[in-house]
């Protein structure tokens, strides 16, 4: 990859003219099935340029309640367009068409008006649980009734796609744009990608210089990117088999509880009688592992690249000596 992108053949991409750029914006919107596709230094930036573009001001837009956009962006929505989010909270992740007709207020000159719907796939939240293409087609449908575009956070989507086996364009045909990573699992190292009709693309060119994302030569940096897309998907699946097994590990200690996980991302509920978050995460890094408090008496752990086989033999037998011996006093 490093040698990718020193041997990037670069220009001027807020010119638009660096053509390892052009290359990776075509080819991220063939894999997405959208007429065109932008490079963004951030999710979070291209997240919040497709709610710029595609929400109105002083309108809401609604969430699940556990999304990242909700929850882990700064409240940028409010902050760069004036938008409310509206979360409706579900048991499993997944927004369906009755939690729209839920989360949609009536027509009322005193309540704010509805102007965006925005899914998760892979829900972080709920452990990177992937949300089928049965269920987003069936959002797209009432979303489409009620004349709302729908935006698509896929941070993780090539996870979705690698755990079902289904193509990516299954994911995406009923969402208008979607935002995707180029970074977490596919391991470049910076850069995520939106996704959409052109003229919604046109609009989010504009934001995105306004965001300050406009760059220079990124063709060294969307190399990466496309190496990362060529190379790195396949082994995601890998990733998905160490998330069973950190999770059956996890499961084996006393105290501790692991959800099932669908992807690569482990959820871990710890019983404060056994032991705490902090001194349960303290323990793990004292073994130069690292795992993140998320939410009360919860903890997060999830799987990469970098997670090899030898490093994942290591995690998985100080579980081992935890689950036999209990944790140190």
């Amino acid at each position: 990859m490093r040698r990718a992108m020193a041997e990037a053949v670069v220009g001027d991409d807020t010119l638009g003219d660096d053509p390892t750029v052009r290359e990776l914006e075509a080819e991220v919107a063939a894999l997405l099935g959208k007429e065109r596709a932008l490079f963004f230094p951030s999710g979070v930036m291209a997240n919040q340029t497709a709610l710029a573009v595609q929400g109105r001001w002083g309108s809401e837009v609604v969430v699940e309640g556990g999304a990242h956009i909700f929850h882990f962006e700064e409240g940028a929505a409010a902050a760069l367009k004036g938008l409310q989010l509206r979360a409706v909270h579900t048991d499993d992740g997944v927004l369906r068409p009755e939690h729209l007709d839920a989360a949609v207020r009536p027509v009322s000159p005193y309540l704010p008006r509805t102007s965006l719907v925005c899914v998760e796939n892979t829900h972080l939240a709920s452990g990177g649980r992937v949300v089928s293409p049965e269920d987003l087609d069936a959002l797209g449908r009432a979303a489409a009734a009620r004349g709302l575009p729908v935006h698509m956070d896929g941070a993780r989507l090539w996870h979705a796609a690698a755990a079902t086996g289904r193509d990516t364009v299954d994911f995406t045909r009923s969402v208008d744009t979607v935002m995707v990573c180029l970074s977490k699992g596919l391991g470049a190292p910076v850069g995520s990608m939106l996704a959409g009709p052109a003229d919604v693309m046109d609009e989010a060119w504009r934001v995105r210089r306004r965001f300050g994302g406009g760059l220079r030569q990124s063709g060294v940096l969307a190399a990466a990117g496309l190496y990362a897309l060529r190379e790195h998907r396949s082994g995601l699946s890998d990733d998905h088999r160490r998330a069973r097994e950190l999770a059956a590990a996890l499961d084996a200690v006393p105290g501790i509880s692991a959800l099932n996980p669908e992807t690569n991302v482990v959820m871990a509920d710890l019983d404060p009688e056994v032991v705490s978050t902090g001194d349960f995460l303290g323990f793990l890094e004292s073994h130069r592992i690292l795992m993140l408090e998320f939410g009360p008496g919860r903890v997060r752990g999830v799987l990469h690249r970098d997670v090899d086989s030898s490093r994942m033999s290591r995690l998985l037998q100080v579980l081992s000596e935890c689950a036999r011996s209990g944790f140190p006093a």
